[in-house]
């Protein structure tokens, strides 16, 4: 066996550069330089013994890691939206020779020779198709949302152009805005919206008689985030279907006019539809990997458990993977953590003949936190419901998270994360 300095760095492929792809690679390269990685909350433990050579390459089809929770903020905010997006390239924790990034998408994996074949943005050219050899790979491409959920550019100045239109026409939508859609999404989105514009009218439209109606989650928590949402004064009608939007006559100042199945009508200049549609984006692995809805599935040790060969060098984290728990940037980053703790154990193995002790997720109960404008309303099995600067303080403050360190990618330095 070759000596360390001798030993080529293992090839590692990360698909996917939000929250899990970031939080696999940055935990990886600090086990792999002998450091306690950043996601390690425990404070007996201790940093590696040995460093690993490591070549960690993240696909992404944006050219920067965006900060998808502050979306709702960013579709009215021009300063939130140049804030939510940093170009890869920006970022001082991926500034290492071990890390490189390819904007561009992978059309195929084969699990058996371990390839990947990535096609590579090449500008004015168009694409250009790379066959990349790896060692291991983790699946973090996440789920494929449209807009207003997820952003539709994939570059950091066509997004900044996207959202100044956004901005603009909400701020001038003088004779208001209406959100479809009372799931998560929708009520955040009508939430912010209030937050920035007061005088604004703002009204949300649900077809079901509960917010939040395809969640698994307690009733008080639907109608606390209810009338946490009336309280902010967004008005909210229920149980009623938008069925068509049409130009408004000269009786209104309005521009639109909205039909309702109930036999209602609304008006308003801007409609934002966020009823919530997604798809997993698992089209480039096997389908023996995944479920029928096309989610991976995985071991307690995110390793993939379908039949495909080479499992244990192939692993998906955070929306992807098959596992319990609403879908959620903390659980996506504590996926990969996971996940590359597991795979460092590997190389450990491999290099210095050291034994294995993998970390095995749990199952999750369903929880979820919300931001409504300058309040918050969550709920945790651990916490039950909590309301106002609690939660809000723990998750959002006033950027929707974005400066919290549970989302802090900007580090070359590890931190002691909670």
């Amino acid at each position: 066996m070759p000596g360390i300095n001798e030993q080529p760095p293992f090839k590692v492929l990360i698909v996917g550069g939000s929250y899990a792809g970031l939080a696999a690679t940055l935990n990886l390269v600090d086990l792999c330089q002998g450091r306690k990685c950043r996601f390690n909350v425990d404070e007996a433990a201790k940093a590696p013994e040995h460093k690993i050579p490591v070549q960690v390459t993240i696909v992404d089809e944006r050219d920067g890691y965006f900060h998808i929770i502050g979306q709702p903020l960013a579709i009215g905010s021009n300063s939130a939206a140049s804030t939510f997006w940093q170009k890869f390239e920006d970022i001082p924790a991926l500034q290492s020779p071990d890390i490189n990034h390819i904007q561009g998408r992978v059309e195929s994996v084969d699990c058996k020779s371990r390839t990947a074949r990535i096609a590579q943005s090449a500008g004015d050219e168009g694409q250009k198709i790379i066959e990349h050899k790896y060692d291991y790979m983790v699946a973090c491409s996440g789920l494929r949302r449209e807009w207003p959920s997820a952003p539709k550019s994939l570059t950091r100045e066509a997004y900044l152009a996207e959202t100044s239109e956004s901005a603009q026409t909400i701020e001038n939508a003088t004779a208001g805005v209406v959100v479809v859609g009372g799931g998560a999404v929708g009520i955040e989105i009508a939430a912010e919206i209030k937050m920035l514009h007061p005088k604004l009218k703002v009204t949300l439209v649900h077809s079901r008689q509960q917010l939040l109606s395809s969640e698994d989650l307690p009733v008080e928590f639907k109608e606390k985030t209810l009338e946490m949402l009336k309280e902010s004064n967004v008005e909210v009608v229920m149980g009623a279907r938008l069925q068509d939007t049409v130009p408004a006559d000269e009786s209104t100042s309005a521009k639109l006019r909205l039909k309702l199945s109930d036999g209602r009508e609304l008006f308003a200049d801007h409609v934002i539809n966020a009823v919530s549609r997604f798809t997993p984006t698992s089209s480039y692995l096997p389908k023996e990997a995944c479920d029928p809805e096309g989610y991976v599935r995985i071991t307690a040790g995110l390793q993939f458990s379908g039949d495909v060969p080479n499992k244990e060098f192939h692993y998906a984290a955070g929306d992807l993977a098959c596992w319990s728990g609403i879908k959620r940037g903390g659980a996506a980053m504590h996926h990969a953590h996971f996940a590359v703790v597991n795979i460092h154990q590997r190389m450990m193995a491999q290099l210095y003949k050291t034994e294995t002790k993998f970390n095995e997720l749990v199952e999750v109960a369903p929880m979820m936190a919300l931001a409504l404008g300058e309040t918050a309303v969550g709920y945790f099995p651990t916490m039950g419901l909590t309301v106002g600067d609690t939660i809000r303080n723990m998750f959002f403050n006033d950027d929707l998270g974005y400066g919290s360190k549970l989302f802090d990618f900007q580090s070359q330095s590890p931190w002691n994360h909670c």
